[in-house]
């Protein structure tokens, strides 16, 4: 059941971000953790194709979506890579009876608890740049209303990435891209160490540093870099 306030909600905060100090890994991050909210899916991942057109991991709303993205890539079959080669969107796929589809990866997911994937496109005029991918349970399947829905959620995403794209220079747009997968490495090592020094779960780490970057007005990735700097030197992480 798609949520209607969480819609609205997510409209909106995707609005406020396309300003010109535009931080690419929060606006995806934000967008799976909102597609998550509007479509209770309970974990949704998020590739971009790079120059080269090669499926990159990028962001997910929580560890099990990341999970999911990154066994598709290590596998090289699924759902959110099929969506991204073809253009076309995967609805309603039953991951018990898609073995014959992914002979790999829909073990695995089920192995995971999951029971149902979707993969929406992010494409504008042929042009394909990435796909969202929703996992779930046997509950989680979409109208042909509420596949609208999400998929205009990832149009909207995919009218930012090109704007800015558009904006910048072409030389740009990679290194955009190249930093963007450099400041998720950075954020994942801050993410991991602050859960282990503050014994808590990595979902709940990246919340604190989200919130601490929100708070400060600065990126996300300096927040996480600043953090990693400050344990070298044998400080204790601040509290975000």
């Amino acid at each position: 059941m798609i949520s209607t306030s969480e819609l609205s909600e997510a409209f909106v905060e995707m609005a406020d971000t396309l300003v010109d100090d535009f931080d690419l890994v929060d606006f995806l991050s934000n967008l799976t953790i909102r597609a998550a909210a509007v479509s209770g899916a309970s974990a949704v991942g998020l590739m971009l194709a790079d120059h080269v057109d090669r499926a990159r991991f990028m962001a997910a709303n929580n560890e099990s979506g990341k999970l999911m993205e990154l066994f598709q890539l290590q596998y090289a079959e699924g759902p959110c890579l099929d969506c991204i080669a073809t253009g076309r969107p995967v609805v309603n796929a039953d991951l018990n009876h898609a073995d014959h589809l992914w002979p790999t990866f829909a073990p695995r997911a089920r192995r995971a608890g999951f029971q149902s994937v979707h993969a929406f496109p992010m494409r504008l005029r042929g042009e394909r740049i990435g796909a969202l991918n929703l996992f779930g349970g046997s509950d989680t399947l979409f109208a042909d209303d509420e596949v609208r829905v999400v998929q205009a959620l990832a149009d909207v995403a995919t009218v930012a990435i090109l704007q800015q794209r558009t904006i910048a220079r072409a030389e740009e747009v990679t290194e955009q891209l190249q930093g963007a997968l450099d400041s998720r490495i950075v954020i994942e090592q801050a993410k991991g160490a602050l859960a282990q020094s503050a014994d808590i779960s990595l979902g709940e780490a990246f919340e604190r540093l989200r919130t601490s970057a929100r708070r400060s007005g600065r990126k996300l990735v300096d927040v996480a870099q600043l953090m990693l700097e400050e344990m070298e030197q044998g400080n204790r992480p601040p509290t975000p």
